[in-house]
């Protein structure tokens, strides 16, 4: 397993394979994602197998083991241990060991995101919290929790929301919102613009222009999604 692993790049690390990791791993790479665990549970052996996962063995807080995960030549990883604690030291330890790569941690209670956005994690999330939030919108906004559900169901083929780059060499770069066909003929709405330096413009004016960097935040249809991606593409 290991020269599979040896052959990846631009992959994620997940660390810890309980319920969220494997969601979150079979999510990954339902989305054609290369994904590689990182597992202490011998036990989970047989799971990871059967999942058909590429997976290590042994503890993720070991820098060995991490760069026998190929976390130099990763995108990201995701520290989902079993304590705050331990994810603190493993974020600590994956930024010195690739210091421009993507981090998500989990954090099982509030007091610890700070100490691990500061222990170099780019995004905290606590599953605990957006469970909680989660209900109370389903009861207060029972309309709007049906409309993003609708969103993001990855089996609908008519109705998606999607973040597109614009790449240098894009056809539609330094092309206005109004000009680009966007919503007239693809018949796609832009919800959001982010520039390269992480500002969001929600809903942009007509003669706002792409800019190579943004990132649009997009909703329409799977087909003129995919046509979009082909037109800011180098």
């Amino acid at each position: 397993m290991d020269n599979q692993i040896e052959k990846l790049d631009d992959h994620y690390i997940v660390c810890g394979y309980g319920r969220i990791g494997r969601i979150l791993t079979q999510y990954l790479i339902q989305k054609y994602i290369n994904v590689v665990v990182i597992e202490k549970d011998t036990a989970q052996a047989v799971q990871l197998d059967g999942d058909g996962v590429l997976y290590l063995i042994g503890e993720a807080v070991d820098e060995n083991m991490l760069i026998r995960a190929g976390i130099r030549q990763a995108s990201g990883i995701v520290a989902g241990l079993e304590t705050d604690d331990e994810n603190i030291q493993l974020v600590q330890l994956a930024r010195q060991l690739n210091p421009d790569f993507f981090i998500v941690a989990r954090a099982s209670r509030d007091a610890f995101k700070k100490p691990l956005e500061d222990a170099g994690a780019h995004k905290v999330i606590s599953p605990y919290d957006i469970g909680a939030r989660r209900m109370a919108h389903a009861i207060l906004r029972p309309t709007v929790i049906k409309f993003l559900e609708t969103a993001f169901n990855d089996e609908s083929t008519e109705f998606q929301f999607e973040e597109i780059r614009v790449r240098q060499g894009a056809k539609l770069a330094n092309v206005s919102l109004m000009d680009s066909g966007i919503r007239q003929e693809m018949n796609l709405i832009v919800i959001a613009i982010q520039d390269k330096n992480g500002d969001m413009m929600f809903n942009p004016k007509a003669d706002t222009q792409f800019v190579v960097g943004d990132t649009i935040v997009v909703m329409g249809s799977a087909k003129s999604i995919k046509q979009l991606e082909i037109l800011m593409q180098g």
